[in-house]
């Protein structure tokens, strides 16, 4: 028994001596067991949740160029704010439908895009009309919604005359620039009289009309003929007649484009001499500028506009799509530029945190300085616009 223990103890000995100095153990020495190391798996990178941004603007109809211009300004903005990594580390996805500057389908769009695809911030729309029932969906909701270029009253105050929560607008509103194009008449071009057409249907056309009567006759001028149509009507002798009978010095047309066209043509024919004037409608390449030649629109926006901010956006603009911005392209920058600036300032896409950082923000945009008003109206200045020679030259600027 003795004899055993020393001689393992010897071998045990002999084994520790090795292991010290380097050595191996005995091969006939079986090695102690182990656990084998947990097999590692790098960590899969989990892409981060999109936000989603719905533009809604009229891609079909009458005034499709609006739509167009908003929606290449608005996803212009976005692309360059994905390209910056989008906001709050999340990529920024759009989601477009026609809402065609209509009611009902700008409600259509606007019951998709919230209860079907989850949109919890909206650009959009184009026009008062189709705004207004817009908004009627998404302030009940908290959804958020920026309109670039919609101008009446009641897109961000209900009948109640009480600002909706999360509803902003991007343009100045309907009574500002009536009653700069009213100052402007008056001032500028030393109009004494005026006549006045416009759709009654139209919330836009009617805002910009009622202001600029008012501001116009406050201001010493003379109302001589007011008259009304619908917005189905092509033929417009019957009160283009109480017009030349009248002979205005001005003739105020606060309606779109293409409307215009249609009545300054026969104007042109009637031998009509008033200068013609209107709103930010006119605004599209679409408008025919030999008949309006020689008028004037209030705008938000002039790419003549020295600014650094504008004309580096004015050439980026017709690096990408081939052409000049217009106002509606520049508002929906602009409306993009602060929606995702206040998600930025506020850290969050939560709509109601977003609105807040909106309504106390101040934001250096295209169209200018801009700050937000109880009503959530921009604070900003108006541009006069001239049509001279085929082009939009701009005239004077409009401080508020």
């Amino acid at each position: 028994m003795r004899t055993r223990i020393f001689v393992s103890l010897t071998l045990v000995l002999a084994t520790l001596a090795l292991a010290a100095c380097g050595g191996s153990p005995s091969p006939t020495a079986a090695p102690a067991a182990t656990d084998a190391p947990a097999a590692t798996t790098a960590p899969t990178a989990v892409a981060a949740t999109p936000v989603k941004i719905a533009i809604l603007a009229p891609l079909s109809g009458d005034v499709a160029t609006f739509g167009e211009s908003t929606k290449n300004g608005a996803e212009m903005a976005i692309a360059e704010w994905n390209d910056k990594g989008g906001v709050n580390g999340r990529p920024i996805e759009t989601v477009v439908e026609d809402s065609q500057c209509s009611a009902e389908a700008a409600v259509s769009a606007a019951n998709k895009v919230i209860n079907q695809e989850g949109v919890k911030f909206i650009i959009g729309e184009v026009c008062s009309s189709a705004s207004i029932p817009i908004s009627g969906i998404a302030a009940p909701k908290g959804v958020v919604q920026i309109s670039p270029t919609s101008t009446n009253v009641n897109v961000t105050v209900d009948e109640n005359g009480v600002t909706k929560a999360t509803i902003f607008r991007a343009c100045f509103i309907d009574p500002f620039q009536g009653k700069v194009a009213a100052k402007f008449a008056l001032d500028n071009l030393k109009a004494k009289t005026a006549a006045v057409l416009l759709d009654q249907g139209n919330d836009y056309v009617r805002g910009l009309a009622e202001v600029f009567i008012a501001e116009f006759e406050a201001g010493g001028g003379q109302i001589v003929v007011k008259e009304t149509y619908t917005g189905e009507d092509t033929d417009f002798s019957a009160i283009l007649t109480k017009v030349k009978d009248a002979n205005p010095d001005i003739l105020y047309l606060p309606d779109y484009y293409s409307t215009v066209n249609l009545i300054a043509g026969q104007a042109k024919e009637k031998g009509i001499t008033a200068v013609l004037m209107g709103g930010d409608g006119w605004d599209s390449d679409k408008l025919d500028r030999a008949v309006v030649e020689g008028g004037y629109f209030t705008n938000h926006f002039s790419s003549d506009d020295t600014r650094p901010i504008v004309q580096d956006f004015v050439k980026k603009y017709e690096e990408k799509y081939g052409a000049k911005p217009d106002a509606l392209a520049a508002l929906a920058y602009d409306a993009a530029t602060i929606l995702l600036q206040a998600m930025k300032d506020s850290n969050a896409d939560d709509p109601a945190q977003v609105a807040k950082a909106m309504e106390a923000g101040k934001f250096s945009v295209v169209s200018g300085d801009i700050s937000y008003d109880s009503q959530h109206n921009p604070v900003k200045a108006a541009v006069v616009l001239k049509v001279e020679g085929g082009k939009f030259a701009y005239t004077a600027t409009v401080a508020p």
